[in-house]
């Protein structure tokens, strides 16, 4: 089980292109807390390998989206790809 297998399974039961998620919901729905370092873009790179990935963010691929920090907002755009 990884994870943020939580987070996998939330998004891609959506239908909607587009999904925004505050820090709080995606610890929620993922009942993992979010490190320190979430509030930076880096952490939310869209890298192509996936050993190179942050937890949630590999998991929003998993889930056919990428995702982008709104920067300062504390919150996470999800696009589907």
């Amino acid at each position: 089980m990884a994870k943020f297998e939580g987070l996998t399974n939330h998004l891609a039961k959506q239908t909607l292109t587009e999904i925004i998620l505050s820090f709080g919901e995606i610890e929620a729905i993922s009942g993992v807390e979010l490190e320190k370092s979430a509030s930076r873009p880096q952490y939310w790179a869209n890298l192509k390998k996936p050993k190179q990935m942050r937890g949630p963010n590999k998991a929003a691929r998993e889930a056919g989206y990428f995702c982008f920090l709104l920067s300062g907002q504390d919150k996470v755009r999800f696009i589907k790809v």
